[in-house]
Protein backbone atom coordinates (compact mmCIF):
# COMPACT_ATOMS: atom_id res chain seq x y z
CA UNK A 1 0.00 0.00 0.00
CA UNK A 2 2.40 2.20 0.85
CA UNK A 3 4.58 1.88 -2.61
CA UNK A 4 0.99 2.62 -3.99
CA UNK A 5 1.09 5.72 -2.40
CA UNK A 6 4.35 6.78 -3.10
CA UNK A 7 4.29 5.74 -6.97
CA UNK A 8 7.19 3.24 -6.27
CA UNK A 9 7.44 -0.29 -7.23
CA UNK A 10 8.50 -3.26 -4.94
CA UNK A 11 11.54 -4.64 -5.48
CA UNK A 12 10.02 -7.92 -5.22
CA UNK A 13 7.64 -7.05 -8.09
CA UNK A 14 10.03 -5.88 -10.63
CA UNK A 15 10.35 -8.24 -13.56
CA UNK A 16 13.66 -9.72 -14.32
CA UNK A 17 13.98 -7.15 -17.19
CA UNK A 18 13.43 -4.43 -14.74
CA UNK A 19 16.07 -6.08 -12.01
CA UNK A 20 18.79 -5.62 -14.83
CA UNK A 21 17.37 -2.08 -15.82
CA UNK A 22 18.43 -1.30 -12.27
CA UNK A 23 20.98 -2.51 -11.83
CA UNK A 24 21.87 -1.48 -15.29
CA UNK A 25 21.59 2.86 -13.99
CA UNK A 26 22.87 1.99 -10.78
CA UNK A 27 26.39 0.90 -12.14
CA UNK A 28 25.72 4.46 -13.78
CA UNK A 29 25.46 7.00 -11.40
CA UNK A 30 27.86 5.07 -9.60
CA UNK A 31 30.73 5.51 -11.95
CA UNK A 32 29.47 9.48 -12.54
CA UNK A 33 29.69 9.41 -8.65
CA UNK A 34 33.70 7.85 -8.51
CA UNK A 35 34.43 10.38 -11.40
CA UNK A 36 33.17 13.17 -9.22
CA UNK A 37 34.89 12.17 -6.34
CA UNK A 38 38.05 12.00 -8.84
CA UNK A 39 37.43 15.66 -10.48
CA UNK A 40 36.98 16.73 -6.63
CA UNK A 41 40.25 15.58 -5.19
CA UNK A 42 42.48 16.06 -8.77
CA UNK A 43 43.74 19.34 -7.41
CA UNK A 44 45.32 18.77 -3.48
CA UNK A 45 44.96 14.72 -4.34
CA UNK A 46 46.10 13.74 -7.92
CA UNK A 47 46.85 10.31 -7.10
CA UNK A 48 43.94 9.09 -5.22
CA UNK A 49 41.86 10.66 -7.70
CA UNK A 50 43.47 8.24 -10.38
CA UNK A 51 41.97 5.50 -7.72
CA UNK A 52 38.54 6.85 -8.50
CA UNK A 53 38.83 7.06 -12.12
CA UNK A 54 40.36 3.64 -11.64
CA UNK A 55 36.52 2.35 -10.10
CA UNK A 56 34.44 4.31 -12.46
CA UNK A 57 36.48 2.53 -14.80
CA UNK A 58 34.92 -0.72 -12.85
CA UNK A 59 31.59 0.62 -12.70
CA UNK A 60 31.30 1.01 -16.65
CA UNK A 61 32.62 -2.26 -17.08
CA UNK A 62 29.75 -3.36 -15.12
CA UNK A 63 27.53 -1.76 -16.94
CA UNK A 64 28.69 -3.19 -20.21
CA UNK A 65 28.53 -6.21 -19.00
CA UNK A 66 24.62 -5.85 -17.64
CA UNK A 67 23.91 -4.04 -20.99
CA UNK A 68 24.93 -7.02 -22.80
CA UNK A 69 23.06 -9.78 -21.05
CA UNK A 70 19.82 -7.42 -21.68
CA UNK A 71 20.58 -7.31 -25.02
CA UNK A 72 20.69 -10.88 -25.23
CA UNK A 73 17.35 -11.81 -22.80
CA UNK A 74 15.49 -8.87 -23.54
CA UNK A 75 16.29 -6.72 -27.02
CA UNK A 76 17.84 -3.00 -27.51
CA UNK A 77 14.96 -0.83 -25.40
CA UNK A 78 16.13 -0.55 -21.69
CA UNK A 79 13.25 0.52 -19.32
CA UNK A 80 13.67 3.17 -17.15
CA UNK A 81 14.34 2.36 -13.62
CA UNK A 82 16.36 4.16 -10.87
CA UNK A 83 16.50 3.99 -7.42
CA UNK A 84 14.01 6.23 -6.27
CA UNK A 85 11.81 4.38 -8.26
CA UNK A 86 11.71 1.72 -5.66
CA UNK A 87 10.46 1.87 -2.25
CA UNK A 88 12.45 0.24 0.49
CA UNK A 89 15.45 0.39 -2.08
CA UNK A 90 18.88 2.04 -1.26
CA UNK A 91 19.48 5.41 -2.15
CA UNK A 92 22.96 7.30 -2.18
CA UNK A 93 23.48 10.38 0.18
CA UNK A 94 24.05 13.06 -2.42
CA UNK A 95 27.42 14.05 -0.91
CA UNK A 96 29.48 14.80 -3.82
CA UNK A 97 27.38 18.04 -4.09
CA UNK A 98 28.87 19.01 -1.10
CA UNK A 99 31.45 21.51 -1.18
CA UNK A 100 35.26 20.86 0.23
CA UNK A 101 34.57 17.28 1.28
CA UNK A 102 37.61 15.75 3.13
CA UNK A 103 39.60 12.86 2.36
CA UNK A 104 38.26 10.40 4.82
CA UNK A 105 34.64 11.08 4.03
CA UNK A 106 34.89 9.97 0.53
CA UNK A 107 36.72 7.00 0.96
CA UNK A 108 34.19 5.95 3.77
CA UNK A 109 31.26 6.57 1.39
CA UNK A 110 33.43 4.97 -1.26
CA UNK A 111 33.18 1.98 1.16
CA UNK A 112 29.31 2.10 1.68
CA UNK A 113 28.69 2.74 -1.76
CA UNK A 114 30.24 -0.81 -2.66
CA UNK A 115 28.10 -2.59 0.23
CA UNK A 116 25.22 -1.40 -0.81
CA UNK A 117 26.13 -2.56 -4.20
CA UNK A 118 27.26 -6.04 -3.03
CA UNK A 119 24.02 -6.52 -1.43
CA UNK A 120 21.62 -5.65 -4.21
CA UNK A 121 23.24 -7.77 -6.66
CA UNK A 122 22.89 -10.86 -4.03
CA UNK A 123 19.24 -10.09 -3.73
CA UNK A 124 18.53 -9.80 -7.22
CA UNK A 125 20.19 -13.21 -8.12
CA UNK A 126 18.28 -15.24 -5.70
CA UNK A 127 15.08 -13.28 -7.75
CA UNK A 128 16.41 -14.12 -10.95
CA UNK A 129 15.49 -17.99 -12.60
CA UNK A 130 17.67 -17.25 -15.57
CA UNK A 131 21.07 -19.36 -15.07
CA UNK A 132 22.69 -16.57 -17.14
CA UNK A 133 21.45 -14.00 -15.41
CA UNK A 134 21.93 -15.18 -11.86
CA UNK A 135 25.39 -16.01 -12.40
CA UNK A 136 26.07 -12.69 -13.70
CA UNK A 137 24.93 -10.77 -10.94
CA UNK A 138 26.85 -13.27 -8.70
CA UNK A 139 29.77 -12.36 -9.77
CA UNK A 140 29.03 -8.87 -10.40
CA UNK A 141 28.16 -8.76 -6.08
CA UNK A 142 31.31 -10.52 -5.87
CA UNK A 143 33.46 -7.73 -7.81
CA UNK A 144 31.44 -5.42 -5.70
CA UNK A 145 32.75 -7.16 -2.35
CA UNK A 146 36.37 -7.36 -4.40
CA UNK A 147 36.25 -3.48 -4.41
CA UNK A 148 37.97 -3.07 -1.50
CA UNK A 149 40.83 -5.23 -2.83
CA UNK A 150 40.69 -3.60 -6.32
CA UNK A 151 41.39 -0.29 -4.44
CA UNK A 152 44.17 -1.57 -2.78
CA UNK A 153 45.08 -2.18 -6.25
CA UNK A 154 45.04 0.83 -7.92
CA UNK A 155 46.62 2.55 -4.74
CA UNK A 156 49.12 0.47 -4.79
CA UNK A 157 49.57 1.33 -8.48
CA UNK A 158 48.77 5.25 -8.20
CA UNK A 159 50.23 6.46 -5.56
CA UNK A 160 53.44 5.76 -4.28
CA UNK A 161 55.00 6.47 -0.86
CA UNK A 162 55.80 9.70 -1.56
CA UNK A 163 52.51 10.85 -3.47
CA UNK A 164 50.90 9.21 0.30
CA UNK A 165 52.88 11.46 1.74
CA UNK A 166 52.25 14.33 0.11
CA UNK A 167 48.43 13.43 0.46
CA UNK A 168 48.57 12.74 3.77
CA UNK A 169 50.18 16.59 4.74
CA UNK A 170 47.14 17.70 2.45
CA UNK A 171 44.69 16.04 4.72
CA UNK A 172 46.27 16.95 8.17
CA UNK A 173 46.56 20.70 6.39
CA UNK A 174 42.95 20.65 5.70
CA UNK A 175 41.88 19.45 8.82
CA UNK A 176 43.97 21.93 10.55
CA UNK A 177 42.58 24.77 8.39
CA UNK A 178 39.12 23.62 8.75
CA UNK A 179 38.49 22.28 12.46
CA UNK A 180 42.03 23.40 14.55
CA UNK A 181 42.67 26.67 13.77
CA UNK A 182 38.57 28.12 13.76
CA UNK A 183 38.40 25.58 17.26
CA UNK A 184 41.24 26.77 19.08
CA UNK A 185 40.43 30.48 18.04
CA UNK A 186 36.97 30.30 19.53
CA UNK A 187 38.36 28.05 22.79
CA UNK A 188 40.83 31.40 22.96
CA UNK A 189 38.46 34.30 23.03
CA UNK A 190 35.78 32.02 25.39
CA UNK A 191 38.09 31.48 27.41
CA UNK A 192 40.42 35.24 27.73
CA UNK A 193 37.26 36.95 26.58
CA UNK A 194 34.95 35.48 29.21
CA UNK A 195 37.31 36.26 31.79
CA UNK A 196 36.60 40.17 32.94
CA UNK A 197 32.86 40.42 32.61
CA UNK A 198 32.97 36.51 34.98
CA UNK A 199 35.03 37.28 37.55
CA UNK A 200 33.85 41.38 37.68
CA UNK A 201 30.41 39.89 38.41
CA UNK A 202 31.75 37.43 40.91
CA UNK A 203 33.90 40.17 42.78
CA UNK A 204 31.53 42.68 42.70
CA UNK A 205 28.17 40.55 43.97
CA UNK A 206 29.85 37.80 45.24
CA UNK A 207 26.64 36.27 44.24
CA UNK A 208 27.82 32.58 42.80
CA UNK A 209 24.07 32.18 41.04
CA UNK A 210 24.06 35.83 39.41
CA UNK A 211 27.95 35.28 38.39
CA UNK A 212 26.80 31.70 36.80
CA UNK A 213 24.08 33.72 34.26
CA UNK A 214 26.16 36.75 33.05
CA UNK A 215 29.06 33.69 32.39
CA UNK A 216 26.48 31.77 30.51
CA UNK A 217 24.85 34.49 28.36
CA UNK A 218 28.54 35.74 27.92
CA UNK A 219 29.65 32.41 26.70
CA UNK A 220 27.04 31.72 24.94
CA UNK A 221 26.90 35.45 23.31
CA UNK A 222 30.40 34.98 21.97
CA UNK A 223 29.90 31.60 20.81
CA UNK A 224 27.10 32.76 18.75
CA UNK A 225 29.11 35.50 17.21
CA UNK A 226 32.43 34.02 16.54
CA UNK A 227 30.43 31.35 14.75
CA UNK A 228 28.59 33.77 12.46
CA UNK A 229 31.65 35.20 12.18
CA UNK A 230 33.59 32.80 11.11
CA UNK A 231 31.21 31.33 8.30
CA UNK A 232 30.61 35.11 7.06
CA UNK A 233 34.30 36.31 6.49
CA UNK A 234 35.29 33.76 4.25
CA UNK A 235 32.96 31.37 2.34
CA UNK A 236 36.36 29.32 1.55
CA UNK A 237 36.98 28.75 -1.86
CA UNK A 238 39.96 31.08 -2.07
CA UNK A 239 41.44 30.32 1.05
CA UNK A 240 41.19 26.93 0.44
CA UNK A 241 39.92 26.71 4.50
CA UNK A 242 37.04 24.36 4.03
CA UNK A 243 33.29 24.26 4.34
CA UNK A 244 32.46 27.75 6.16
CA UNK A 245 29.70 25.74 8.36
CA UNK A 246 32.17 23.48 9.55
CA UNK A 247 34.52 26.24 10.90
CA UNK A 248 31.53 28.15 12.09
CA UNK A 249 30.32 25.12 14.03
CA UNK A 250 33.96 24.75 14.92
CA UNK A 251 34.63 28.20 16.17
CA UNK A 252 30.88 28.68 18.16
CA UNK A 253 31.06 25.30 20.36
CA UNK A 254 34.78 25.80 20.95
CA UNK A 255 34.30 29.49 22.23
CA UNK A 256 31.27 28.52 24.25
CA UNK A 257 32.68 25.99 25.83
CA UNK A 258 35.72 28.07 26.65
CA UNK A 259 33.53 30.54 28.21
CA UNK A 260 31.60 28.04 30.15
CA UNK A 261 34.32 26.17 31.68
CA UNK A 262 34.90 29.14 34.39
CA UNK A 263 31.38 29.68 34.61
CA UNK A 264 29.68 26.27 35.79
CA UNK A 265 31.99 26.30 38.89
CA UNK A 266 29.82 29.40 39.79
CA UNK A 267 26.89 27.00 40.69
CA UNK A 268 28.61 25.98 43.89
CA UNK A 269 26.71 27.97 46.27
CA UNK A 270 29.80 29.20 48.19
CA UNK A 271 31.75 31.74 46.83
CA UNK A 272 35.20 31.26 47.62
CA UNK A 273 34.95 27.43 46.92
CA UNK A 274 33.92 28.60 43.47
CA UNK A 275 35.82 31.00 42.57
CA UNK A 276 39.07 28.87 43.82
CA UNK A 277 37.29 26.24 41.41
CA UNK A 278 37.15 28.50 38.61
CA UNK A 279 40.80 29.92 38.73
CA UNK A 280 41.60 26.46 38.43
CA UNK A 281 39.87 25.53 35.63
CA UNK A 282 40.99 29.41 33.89
CA UNK A 283 44.96 27.63 34.44
CA UNK A 284 44.02 24.51 32.93
CA UNK A 285 42.52 26.18 29.88
CA UNK A 286 45.21 28.21 29.27
CA UNK A 287 47.33 25.59 29.50
CA UNK A 288 45.80 23.18 27.32
CA UNK A 289 45.43 25.84 24.42
CA UNK A 290 49.24 26.62 24.69
CA UNK A 291 49.49 22.74 24.13
CA UNK A 292 46.79 22.79 21.47
CA UNK A 293 48.94 25.23 19.32
CA UNK A 294 52.48 23.63 20.25
CA UNK A 295 50.58 20.27 18.98
CA UNK A 296 48.71 21.72 15.84
CA UNK A 297 50.20 24.77 15.31
CA UNK A 298 53.88 23.70 15.50
CA UNK A 299 54.16 26.93 17.56
CA UNK A 300 57.23 26.64 20.21
CA UNK A 301 55.20 25.78 23.70
CA UNK A 302 57.26 28.21 25.29
CA UNK A 303 56.11 30.81 23.25
CA UNK A 304 52.46 30.08 23.13
CA UNK A 305 52.45 29.61 26.67
CA UNK A 306 53.59 33.30 27.02
CA UNK A 307 51.47 34.56 24.88
CA UNK A 308 48.31 32.80 26.40
CA UNK A 309 48.88 32.44 30.01
CA UNK A 310 50.07 36.43 29.95
CA UNK A 311 47.31 37.46 27.96
CA UNK A 312 45.04 35.45 30.53
CA UNK A 313 46.34 36.83 33.28
CA UNK A 314 46.36 40.57 32.53
CA UNK A 315 42.48 40.08 31.57
CA UNK A 316 41.53 38.34 34.71
CA UNK A 317 43.70 40.61 36.95
CA UNK A 318 41.66 43.77 34.81
CA UNK A 319 38.23 41.72 35.96
CA UNK A 320 39.10 41.20 39.45
CA UNK A 321 40.02 44.66 39.23
CA UNK A 322 37.24 46.11 37.91
CA UNK A 323 34.76 44.15 40.17
CA UNK A 324 36.71 44.54 43.19
CA UNK A 325 36.67 48.22 42.73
Amino acid sequence: MLSALTHRRRFSDLSEQEVLALAISSEEDDARIYRSYAERLRGAYAATAKVFDGMAAEEDDHRRRLIDLHRQRFGEVIPLLRREHVAGFYARRPVWLVENLSLDTIRTEAEAMEKQAEAFYLRAAQASSDAGTRKLLGDLAAAEAGHKTRAETLTAEHVDPDSAEQENRAAKRQFILTWVQPGLAGLMDGSVSTLAPIFATAFATQDTWTTFLVGTAASVGAGISMGFTEAAHDDGVLSGRGSPWKRGVASGVMTTIGGMGHALPYLIPDFWTATSVAMIVVFVELWAIAWIQNKFMETPFLRAAMQVVLGGALVFAAGVLIGGG
